[in-house]
This record gives structure tokens, sequence and C-alpha cells, in this order.
């Protein structure tokens, strides 16, 4: 194995490099693969009967064949930019909180979300309500009142507040 290995594995590493497009790793770990292969296969590769080296390089043909088709089928790995949106973990309390009241706001009738919204979201009062909305003040009132014990009801149905 030695001698298959100095003869050979400079050469396959050279051939390997140009199957992957120039990536030393990945060259690597199919010159690795190939000569494993040779191991197991060292009873039947004698170079006095016929050529090694050719046999060599169909099996890193077929090793680098193997390896696209396998990065191909899974999905295609993100790097670290994709760790820098996602929330750290003093901010993760504050993510689920917003989505568990954005789903109890979304269980409210349409009118008592719109009425929350525009008041405690957009920071409106009842008069800049009532006119964004149509309706008199007072109703905006009344939604309110009613908006919020549904959501708080709510809110308790999901665990959140008592």
């Amino acid at each position: 194995m030695r001698a298959l290995y100095d003869a050979h594995a400079s050469v396959l590493l050279a051939y390997a490099i140009r199957l992957t497009g120039g990536d030393r790793a990945r060259a690597e770990d199919i010159v690795q693969e190939t000569l494993v292969r040779a191991w197991r296969n060292l009873d039947r590769l004698d170079d006095s009967v016929a050529p090694v080296r050719p046999w060599l390089f169909t099996v890193a043909q077929r090793v680098a064949i193997d390896a696209h088709r396998a990065r191909r089928a899974r999905p295609t790995e993100v790097g670290d930019e994709m760790l820098a949106v996602l929330p750290a973990l003093d901010e993760l309390e504050g993510t689920l909180d917003r989505i568990v009241v954005t789903e109890a706001l979304d269980s409210l009738s349409v009118e008592h979300r719109a009425v929350i919204v525009e008041t405690y979201y957009r920071g409106r009062s009842v008069a800049e309500t009532a006119e964004v909305l149509r309706i008199p003040p007072g109703t905006v009132k009344s939604r309110c009142y009613y908006a919020l014990r549904a959501l708080k009801l709510a809110l308790v149905e999901r665990g959140v507040s008592t």
C-alpha cells in the first residue's frame, strides 16, 4: 500500500484538484477515499498484470461524481452571515412574546383588532383613531375596552397572562 501511495498519490491529488475546480480539501478527500478503495482491492491490483493508475483515476472520478451528487441532494449550506440575522438569546424571549401576541391579535374580530392597532401600535388618540376608522369616538372607546378584554382572554388561553 505504501508503494502504491508513493507512486500515485501526488498525480492522483493533482487530478482530483482539477475534478473539484481547485478545492484542495475536497480533492484530498477524494484521494483518501480512492486509496481506501484501492486498499480494499489490493489483492486485485497488480501493476505487473495491468496498470493500476487508470483504475485509480476511474475510481477518483467516480468518487468525485458521487460526492457532487450527494452535495446536490442535500440542502445548501448557509454561511455565518445567516447567523447574524438570528436573534440572540436575550432577544429570543421578546420575539416569542411578539409571536404569541400577534396570534392573539389575529384571534380578535376585525373591528377590535383595528382599534388596538391604531391606538396601541400606531399611538393614535381616540379622536385620531375615530377619524381614521370613520367611527364615533365613543365607539372607539367601547371597542378598545372589549378588544382588550378579548385580547387578555386570548393570551390566557395561550398560557401567557393570568
